[in-house]
């Protein structure tokens, strides 16, 4: 799988010094630390990571709307969330934003290693957690029934595809490589990379033929529609 690129992300600059150092025999990851106050883009952009370990303490939800961010603006990169005290609403909150695990900070090294090349094989194990328990998997089920009782779609509760996501699977659903759309849209070939990727992410789709059958089946794009703009 060659190197896995980790940026760990987390206000306590003793915590992220330990998980690098308990790295350090690992030579198949290359950690780089950052402090939550850092401008993350540029440190993000110069390294390109496949991993973010991001600690969600102090409040829980400024560190899920951080996590939300970095998610929409960077959807090749896998997402951990870290917390110091695991509970149902921070793990429902973290499947909605498409994290791709839910982590203890009190995990072993072996726990955390394991989750994190799990999850840069594009493996999602907040499935493992959301399942763990009947009580978590009813807790969050209760918060969706909730949430669609309120009015809200089951589009808009696992965050539906934006435009230019349900235009490049249609191109995708009449057999179009990525090369091929990149030079429809006059866009870069990466560009149509990270949304496929974002698109396989959002649908929780195996692949690319698969994403195309779960729209269909959920409405979203049919493969008779020409009206790709």
């Amino acid at each position: 799988m060659g190197t896995i690129r980790t940026i760990i992300i987390d206000k306590q600059p003793l915590f992220r010094a330990g998980v690098k150092q308990a790295f350090k025999e690992q030579t198949d990851f290359e950690i780089v630390e950052a402090s939550p106050d850092e401008d993350l883009s540029t440190i993000i952009e110069a390294d390109l990571p496949d991993v973010i370990l991001l600690d969600i303490d102090s409040p829980s939800l400024n560190g899920l709307k951080v996590g939300r961010s970095l998610i929409q603006r960077y959807p090749a990169t896998r997402l951990i969330v870290m917390t110091s005290e695991v509970n149902n609403d921070e793990l429902f909150e973290s499947i909605r934003i498409g994290a791709a695990a839910y982590l203890d900070k009190k995990a072993t090294t072996q726990e955390l290693e394991a989750i994190m090349r799990r999850v840069a094989r594009g493996e999602y194990p907040i499935n493992d957690s959301l399942l763990a328990t009947p009580t978590v998997a009813e807790h969050v089920l209760k918060q969706f029934q909730e949430m669609v009782s309120m009015g809200m779609s089951v589009e808009s509760i696992t965050a539906p595809l934006t435009n230019r996501e349900t235009q490049i699977l249609r191109y995708v659903a009449d057999g179009n490589s990525n090369k091929k759309i990149a030079q429809i849209l006059d866009i870069s070939e990466q560009t149509i990379k990270n949304h496929v990727s974002s698109i396989l992410r959002k649908l929780n789709a195996n692949d690319r033929a698969h994403a195309v059958v779960l729209a269909i089946r959920r409405g979203w794009i049919s493969v008779n529609d020409n009206n790709q703009q």
